[in-house]
């Protein structure tokens, strides 16, 4: 299932793969933010048959609503499961808003299987949900070493955690980048030089005060800039109303989106001459594609880290000198094209190993102990 424009770029080919696989068949429910005006509405960038939508409306932006918001969820989950009968549930990352499927599978004893386990956000509240859905997960399947390391740490049986890889990689891999002609009219900026690539979600005690220093250094940087737009969390919506209201201000220099599709976006990312804010394909997707990041913040703390991210705090001053740092000849010319993840053919091994799961016992676990 998917809630999110940044999750299904990384969820399509695992779910083409599965759909593709001899013995399984695809169920794909979709929610969150993707059937939400306010982020885009970015379903209907879904390319793939949809079995059916649970809308989670927010009636703010504040945290209490979103919450409230995954509450009612659970019941509209629990209803559809029932109906679709699913013999696994297959979930992405962190996202608050996967703990109503995550729960309501759970309850109707339906088997979860877990993509990028063991990781680490330390600066949000993903970190919290990450691990609490790990330990509803009966399957694991984890982007790097360390990360199965950490999820067998935490109990799991080593027999049901595998080192698939990061799907993120295999897409920026083999995903046909749009043409300079094709991005440049999907951005609506030219292409030389090389726009920033800028993305912010809520962090801090004062994120707005952390966009403002993130938006101070980039006009300062005398770049064009891309931004697409924050998640939904508490406080994605100011984040976006600020982000408008930037660009709207200097629309030849600056364009914000509430998505560029994942083509687009890897697209961008190659062709950026940095990628800015506190997004997880800063740290993931952006190595691989030789784009230099500047991380901004603690939202990815903890994350495994490729030589070409600079992590800075949230002000103007450091994010312009990291900035001037990365954009510099003798950063860029040390760019590798490498990250600590592992890539390859991820969606396939994934489809592979659910089509081999044993799920006899399932959802019964036994904690391991951590023993490999």
């Amino acid at each position: 299932m998917t809630t999110s424009r940044a999750e299904y770029g990384l969820l399509e080919p695992v779910a083409r793969a599965v759909a593709a696989r001899r013995g399984l068949r695809l169920k794909l429910v979709v929610s969150g933010a993707h059937l939400d005006a306010a982020f885009g509405r970015t379903a209907r960038d879904i390319r793939l048959p949809v079995a059916a939508r649970v809308p989670m409306p927010a009636a703010g932006d504040d945290a209490a609503s979103l919450a409230r918001a995954v509450g009612r969820a659970m019941g509209k989950f629990a209803s559809v499961f029932a109906k679709l009968k699913p013999d696994v549930i297959v979930l992405l990352g962190d996202r608050f808003e996967l703990l109503a499927p995550a729960a309501a599978a759970v309850a109707l004893r339906v088997p979860i299987a877990h993509l990028h386990g063991g990781e680490a956000s330390e600066g949000v509240i993903d970190e919290q949900v990450r691990h609490a859905l790990t330990k509803l997960s009966y399957l694991h399947f984890v982007a790097a070493e360390p990360y199965r390391r950490r999820v067998l740490a935490m109990g799991e049986e080593p027999r049901r955690v595998l080192l698939s890889g990061a799907p993120g990689l295999e897409n920026a891999a083999r995903l046909e980048p749009l043409s300079d002609a094709e991005l440049s009219r999907l951005i609506g900026l030219p292409l030389d030089p090389p726009p920033l690539a800028v993305t912010y979600h809520p962090c801090g005690a004062n994120p707005l005060a952390e966009l403002d220093a993130v938006l101070k250094a980039v006009a300062a940087s005398g770049r064009r800039a891309v931004f697409t737009f924050a998640g939904a969390d508490a406080g994605g919506r100011a984040i976006n109303a600020r982000l408008k209201a930037f660009a709207a201000r200097d629309p030849r220099r600056y364009r914000v989106f509430a998505s560029l599709g994942a083509r687009g976006w890897l697209s961008l990312l190659r062709r950026c001459a940095a990628c800015v804010g506190n997004s997880s394909s800063g740290v993931i997707e952006a190595p691989l594609l030789r784009a230099p990041t500047v991380n901004v913040g603690p939202r990815q703390d903890g994350r495994l880290r490729a030589p070409s991210i600079v992590d800075c705090a949230p002000s103007a001053a450091a994010v312009s000198a990291a900035l001037r740092r990365v954009l510099s000849p003798a950063f860029r010319s040390r760019l590798k094209g490498r990250s600590p993840y592992r890539g390859g053919a991820v969606a396939g091994r994934i489809a592979a190993a659910l089509a081999a799961a044993d799920l006899s016992d399932a959802p019964r676990k036994t904690f391991h102990g951590g023993r490999a």
